[in-house]
């Protein structure tokens, strides 16, 4: 899997990496997640993406944390991007947003804690 958060994303949404007609709006939607996160208080500093040389590590070290990123991230961009039609995967991906928020903010605090 590459490292790179656009592709990674990308891929999650079934873009190709080749295909690049939609990294505009796709990066917006990465740079709005990433700017959340930062909000929450998640992250060593402030950072976006302009393509695909910006990687999760970035982010954070944390491997565990940044799993759960992926995930939330992705969840995040696909509600903006190509949201799915039925209310009842929309509610279900609201839910697992707000659980994932809470456990990569404690999880983050939790490593934060120990340094």
């Amino acid at each position: 899997m590459s490292n790179s958060i656009l592709n990674t994303i990308k891929q999650m949404l079934g873009v190709e990496e080749e295909q690049t007609d939609f990294d505009m709006d796709i990066i917006i939607h990465i740079n709005t997640a990433l700017n959340i996160l930062h909000q929450l208080g998640v992250g060593d500093e402030w950072i976006q993406i302009d393509g695909p040389s910006t990687e999760w590590d970035e982010i954070t070290t944390d491997l565990h944390t940044v799993q759960m990123i992926k995930t939330w991230m992705y969840d995040k961009v696909k509600l903006m991007f190509d949201p799915p039609i039925n209310s009842t995967l929309i509610s279900s991906m609201e839910r697992q947003i707000a659980e994932l928020e809470w456990r990569i903010v404690d999880n983050h605090c939790d490593k934060e804690a120990t340094k």
